[in-house]
């Protein structure tokens, strides 16, 4: 519980300061916005061809009568809009970091820079930063889309489908979308994507705290776009906690250590 609690508040710290740095705030909605109008209109194709995939889906149920048909199959729409929702807000993030890279790199600098000095990052070209991003993003993607498929299936279930697993759902989300807004961070520490994954499965608490109120608030019109910069903010901060101090904290974590998170300060 102490853990879930640290996460929200490193969630509140980074909205607090992209809300007293509006120059890096109002930056940060620019590939936000891109990666919206995309997201929407692949959501909006998904909401009219739903459906025709339904009844794609269960050819099984053509035979059936009033009213089982209309309940599989709408139970099966509301499970497939349900999960795109989920796999937009966790693949949005990703996107977003990757359409504006440059920019998110420079305010989590800022970020370090003003909570006491900025780590030097690996010295490598930015074609290279963004091919090991869009490595890294498959990686975590993937992994996230193997729980989507079985929380989908899940949710056919009755009673636990529609109660336990949207909730534990909402959690394994919020993780991964930890894992993803802390990427800017920990490349900066030169931390593999496999070390990321079992640093935070070490401190899960502190992870779904960060990140299941951000999977509930991203389902808000225009949450995303509003909260991606201090979501960022936040996730550095976290990442300067989480990660121990020094030239060799990086490989430390990479060999497998899991570093004790140091206490979060009381204010920002």
């Amino acid at each position: 519980m102490r853990d879930l609690v640290a996460g929200v508040r490193y969630l509140g710290r980074g909205v607090r300061w992209a809300a007293r740095n509006g120059r890096w705030w109002g930056f940060g909605l620019i590939p936000a916005l891109i990666a919206l109008v995309l997201y929407a209109g692949a959501l909006f194709t998904l909401t009219l061809e739903s459906g025709d995939l339904a009844a794609w889906a269960t050819p099984f149920a053509d035979g059936w009568g009033s009213p089982w048909q209309g309940l599989l199959r709408g139970l099966f729409v509301a499970l497939l809009l349900a999960g795109g929702l989920a796999l937009s807000v966790l693949t949005f993030t990703a996107v977003t970091l990757l359409i504006g890279d440059p920019f998110y790199e420079s305010l989590s600098e800022r970020v370090e820079e003003g909570a006491g000095g900025c780590p030097p990052g690996p010295d490598r070209p930015l074609w290279r930063e963004l091919g090991i991003a869009l490595r890294d993003m498959a990686h975590v993607l993937l992994r996230a889309a193997a729980f989507g498929v079985l929380f989908f299936a899940l949710g056919f279930l009755p009673v636990v489908g529609q109660t336990v697993v949207p909730v534990v759902g909402t959690c394994v989300t919020g993780f991964f979308l930890t894992v993803e807004l802390t990427t800017v961070a920990m490349q900066r520490r030169d931390i593999p994507v496999r070390a990321r994954l079992r640093l935070l499965r070490g401190r899960w608490g502190l992870a779904v705290g960060f990140g299941a109120p951000l999977v509930l608030l991203f389902l808000i019109p225009l949450a995303a776009v509003v909260l991606t910069p201090g979501a960022v903010a936040g996730a550095t901060l976290l990442v300067r906690d989480l990660v121990p101090a020094g030239a060799d904290g990086g490989a430390a974590v990479a060999d497998g250590a899991e570093p004790e998170g140091r206490a979060v300060p009381a204010s920002w």
